[in-house]
Parts: structure tokens; C-alpha cells; sequence
């Protein structure tokens, strides 16, 4: 019986953005296809692409009624997740890369979580690298604090579309770290995250990705990301920076290390460093 005549709506929604991967998109939905858990679509949004990507989206709709197609002008990443993810009919939302592969029991497992605890706002897995890097993913363990500083969730995370509409979406002035952002202003220091103790997301490496930019320009990132968030991060560090106006006063920077020097470890240490090279540097 195919998914088309069961009369369901999907119980998840597979958002895969999707800019010149016609190399890889086969591999990416094929691993969706070969879930052990069949109630869900998945809507494959082309970001303007110029390769066959769009043909070979084509044959899978053709096969398969559970996949969508989507075309929008080239507008990067996060419009597409956004565009993707306004249209889905799941309650549960999985944004995938269009060169990334889950493991076929991942959303089964996930959605498996959820039904154990109502309170979950996130569920995530353990990730392995491929690609031109072959080996375990060594994310640390979740913990809100620590997510302040670095991001500890990869994209592929799933989470109800009932609470993305509560947000403003993934932000389309980031490339590179919108899932950072984006985790930032979707979980609260009180919210339950999961990770399921198994492999079942695999992160494709390549000579060039876009995290390769993102990862130059880390420091206005890290800059643009505080002051979105100055709220989140004033209990932590209070009065980091004074932001008024413009203007940046540098003895509250001072005085803001000085009092939570013992308290901060190394990461967030270097973190705090990259905002002062790029308030007082760049």
C-alpha cells in the first residue's frame, strides 16, 4: 500500500533545502526512503539551482507520492528550511541537508522518544563523519550553558513545527551557523533535549562546504550572534558588552571578565576573546 492511499497526513515532515546537489541528493533521499518508519513527506526545496538537480527530484516524485517539489529563487539555506517548512503537513519537523544520510531507524526512534515524554522539545542523535573525513562525530553532551558558547546539535534535529512557529524561523543574515541561531532561539534553559545513543546521523565532508566560509568569518558570526541574543547571555556574563548606541565601552568588558574569569572554561574563555578581536580589531 503506498503512503498516498493510507488517507494520513504525515506524522513528520523531512525539509531538505537542496543548492546545486545533484551529485548527492539521491544518496540523501534514498536514505529517507529506506526508513523503518513510513508516515512521513518530504519536501525538497531547490534553492535556484543550476545542475540536474531538479531532474532528479523529479524522478523521485514520480515514484514516490511522499516527496514535494519546490522551486524559489536562490535566497540560501535558511529561506529555503523556512519556505520548506511552512508548507509541511507533519506535526514533527527533520530539516536535512541535501548531502547529508540518516540512519533508517532515526525519525522511528525519534518519534519513539516523543511519545516517552510529552516534554521533549528536541531529539537529536549521535553523528558520524564522511566524505573526505571518515570517523565518529564527537559532539559534547548537551548542556543550555555550553550551547551559549559553541553549537553542540547538528541542523538534523527533530522538533515539533508547533513550536518553529513560535520562532522567527532560521536567520537568513547567517550562512553557516543558522542552526547555532536558530537552537538559540528556539530552546529555553528549561527545555528537555534528547540525544538518541546511536549513530544514526551521517555529516558528509567535502573539499568545499559551506561551513568553509562560515568558518572565516567566524568572528563577526560569533559578534552577530551575541547581540542577537545579549538577553540569553547577560546571566552568564553580565554586562559583557554595553551595547548603546553604537557605541562599546570597554571598561564593562574588563569588569565582566574579571568577575566571571574562575567560572568561564576555555571554549567560552575564546569565544569572549574572538567578540573583543572583532569589536576592537576588525
Amino acid at each position: 500500500m503506498t503512503f498516498e492511499k493510507q488517507n494520513d497526513l504525515p506524522e513528520i515532515s523531512v525539509i531538505v533545502p537542496s543548492y546545486n546537489h545533484g551529485e548527492f541528493i539521491s544518496e540523501t533521499l534514498n536514505s529517507i526512503i529506506n526508513q523503518t518508519f513510513s508516515k512521513w513527506e518530504c519536501i525538497i526545496v531547490d534553492d535556484g539551482s543550476s545542475d540536474n538537480t531538479r531532474q532528479v527530484i523529479q524522478e523521485y516524485c514520480d515514484k514516490d507520492s511522499r516527496f514535494e517539489y519546490v522551486y524559489q529563487n536562490n535566497s540560501g539555506v535558511s529561506a529555503a528550511r523556512n519556505n520548506g517548512i511552512s508548507l509541511a503537513k507533519g506535526e514533527f519537523i527533520l530539516p536535512l541537508d541535501a548531502d547529508d544520510l540518516i540512519g533508517e531507524t532515526y525519525i522511528e526512534k525519534a518519534l519513539l522518544e516523543f511519545r516517552r515524554n510529552p516534554d521533549l522539545k528536541l531529539v537529536y542523535c549521535k553523528a558520524k563523519m564522511f566524505g573526505k573525513v571518515n570517523k565518529i562525530w564527537e559532539l559534547p553532551d548537551y548542556c543550555y550553558e555550553k550551547l551559549l558558547w559553541q553549537n553542540l546539535i547538528f541542523c538534523s534535529a527533530v522538533y515539533r513545527k508547533s513550536d518553529f512557529n513560535k520562532t522567527k524561523g532560521y536567520d537568513t543574515n547567517i550562512l553557516g551557523y543558522e542552526d547555532w541561531d536558530f537552537w538559540l532561539s528556539f530552546i529555553e534553559p528549561s527545555d528537555s533535549v534528547f540525544c538518541i545513543n546511536e549513530v544514526l546521523f551521517y555529516y558528509r565532508i567535502r573539499k568545499l562546504s559551506r561551513s568553509t566560509g562560515a568558518n572565516q568569518n567566524c568572528v563577526s558570526i560569533n559578534k552577530y550572534i551575541y547581540i542577537k541574543h545579549e538577553s540569553l547571555y547577560k546571566p552568564f556574563l553580565p554586562d559583557i558588552i554595553n551595547y548603546h548606541n553604537g557605541i562599546y565601552l570597554i571598561s564593562d568588558i574588563k569588569k565582566s571578565l574579571s568577575y566571571r574569569i574562575g567560572y568561564i572554561i576555555l571554549e567560552p574563555f575564546r569565544f569572549v576573546k574572538k567578540i573583543i578581536q572583532a569589536i576592537f580589531f576588525h
